[in-house]
């Protein structure tokens, strides 16, 4: 495609309808994963076009003092590894919130990954483009083909893709103040260390698109490490377990967002209006998404 265009994209988020962590680590340091993510329509908005120098920008702007953010880190290495030397601006949207375990910078850092290997030539699974995701973030390689996916190894590589999960409503809610960072979360879970489940037999009813199967059997072994770090987490995943039309739910991630599986998008929908109005939490209704033209 012609480099001069402007390219707009929609980054969606993720929830781990499996986290299984393991004590043993990589060479790098890394926790052994089991990751099986699904994309959800919550998502951000990124236009990327050609410019005199790379640049990153968020809107709203990132709290605090921001290092190399994983976007920027992502671009810069990328064209490096493909030999690319156009500069481009990259302008984020920010709607997926920071600090929620729904995977908003690997989202930011993927989805520019994919855009970027599709503008200069080079398929998004190219081994170099996932070698490069790899190196930005533990989640990141997901985003380059946002498909419902079991990962492993530190949740970087990809084992299995299912069919497209689109349609599940859900309902997010995140309570404030309880943001731990994952480094953090990781560090408690070294001190009480536990053996996780297997995932398979939420891949066998994810491969099949049996709902009632899939909910039956969400988990997530880091979840109690990030509560004893951030208790106050903990009272809008109790709440949510016990609304009328919720399914299953948990923490996503190492925190501070929980989802549900809802009955109906209906459901759904009154529940975020509890979580907002009644406790002023964070929260919204939401579905799962499919492939390229029903993201977001």
């Amino acid at each position: 495609m012609p480099r001069s265009r402007l390219q707009t994209v929609q980054a969606p988020c993720k929830v781990n309808l499996h986290l299984g962590i393991y004590a043993e680590k990589d060479a790098r340091g890394y926790h052994r994963v089991d990751s099986v993510m699904v994309p959800v329509g919550l998502c951000n908005t990124i236009t990327i076009e050609a410019a005199p120098e790379t640049s990153v920008a968020f809107e709203p702007a990132l709290d605090g003092l921001v290092r190399r953010n994983a976007t920027q880190r992502a671009v810069e290495l990328l064209s490096q590894e493909l030999g690319v030397d156009e500069c481009v601006a990259v302008r984020i949207e920010r709607r997926i919130p920071s600090g929620g375990g729904l995977g908003s910078s690997s989202a930011d850092a993927g989805s520019v990954l994919r855009t970027l290997a599709e503008r200069w030539d080079v398929d998004p699974l190219d081994q170099r483009v996932v070698g490069v995701a790899r190196r930005v973030g533990a989640d990141v390689a997901f985003f380059l083909n946002p498909v419902p996916s079991l990962l492993r190894g530190a949740g970087d590589t990809l084992e299995k893709t299912f069919p497209a999960l689109a349609g599940v409503p859900l309902a997010l809610v995140m309570p404030e103040g309880c943001a731990s960072s994952t480094r953090e979360v990781y560090e408690e879970f070294d001190r009480i260390p536990t053996v996780p489940e297997r995932p398979d037999a939420l891949c066998d009813a994810l491969a099949s698109g049996n709902i009632l199967g899939i909910a039956a059997r969400i988990y997530n072994n880091l979840a109690p490490a990030a509560l004893r770090l951030k208790p106050a987490m903990g009272e809008p995943a109790a709440w949510l377990e016990r609304q009328p039309g919720v399914i299953a739910s948990q923490i996503t991630g190492s925190g501070s967002c929980s989802f549900a599986i809802c009955e109906s998008a209906s459901a759904a929908e009154r529940i975020v209006r509890t979580a907002e109005n009644e406790h002023g939490w964070w929260a919204k209704a939401v579905f799962t998404v499919g492939l390229d033209g029903q993201v977001c």
